[in-house]
């Protein structure tokens, strides 16, 4: 039986302040109307500080969490988020094939924003060999850019000639995040074959804790909807940068989005 709304899948961590994470993907999965389903791959002791305890799932129950999601609530499109260990990584991309999701968003999470170290070194290699070849959009900050490739990355035009070395490790579509660059907040989005720019004015706040992990499910929950990658990527952007505008405070660190806005 169809469901009477798209589903979305996220597999990633929880975050215990609810700002990032799985609690933040099924935020924004809510706010656009899809019902949001989960796997937790890492339990994390964080807040608006920063993260101070990081536990693993096992890997038998990261994957039998894919397993009965896929048995009766088949998603639409799949979100990825943080990934620790190789390998986690490993029963992902082996869950991720043995089902056959589609329409598969990773955001390539490695260090949190207050500089917690969120995958180990050794996995790296596992991610770009494993993962990347599955996603249909894949959504690096510049750190991460550079993580992956080496490169510096400090400008849409140093993003330009990242996304390409980056689109060769096998995802569709690369979106280089530029929330971490002086002036407007440029993002690049490649296809394999050309650039577009999708372009913000900056907001002057400490309140962008989860911004990385809302654009993903923005865009996946978009892709589940129908939209085209390029549309799914604008719609995500606009509703990621009113989410960020219209954030309150919360905590006394780096506050989280306002998820729910539009409802306000």
């Amino acid at each position: 039986m169809e469901p009477e709304r798209p589903i979305v899948l996220t597999i990633a961590g929880s975050d215990s302040g609810a700002g990032a994470g799985a609690q933040a993907d099924l935020k924004t999965f809510a706010a656009h109307g899809v019902y949001g389903v989960s796997a937790l791959t890492a339990i994390t002791a964080q807040n608006t500080l920063g993260v101070t305890a990081l536990a693993e799932v096992e890997t038998s129950l990261i994957g039998a969490q894919i397993d009965a999601i896929a048995a009766d609530l088949r998603p639409a499109a799949v979100k990825i988020g943080m990934l620790s260990g190789a390998e986690v990584i490993r029963v992902v991309a082996s869950k991720l094939r043995e089902h056959r999701f589609e329409r598969v968003v990773v955001d390539p999470v490695m260090v949190a924003q207050s500089g917690y170290r969120l995958i180990r070194d050794d996995a790296v290699q596992t991610l770009i060999a494993e993962m990347l070849p599955l996603a249909l959009v894949l959504t690096p900050n510049a750190g991460e850019a550079e993580a992956l490739t080496g490169l510096t990355v400090r400008s849409a035009e140093q993003a330009r000639v990242a996304a390409p070395v980056i689109h060769e490790m096998g995802p569709e579509h690369v979106v280089v995040k530029g929330g971490h660059y002086e002036g407007d907040a440029v993002d690049v989005l490649y296809d394999g074959g050309s650039f577009t720019h999708l372009s913000a004015a900056r907001i002057d706040t400490v309140n962008t804790h989860g911004t990385g992990c809302t654009l993903s499910s923005a865009i996946a929950a978009n892709l589940a909807l129908g939209a085209s990658v390029p549309e799914a990527v604008q719609r995500a952007k606009h509703y990621t940068t009113e989410a960020i505008r219209r954030a309150f405070r919360v905590g006394s660190g780096n506050g989280p989005l306002n998820h729910f806005y539009a409802w306000e």
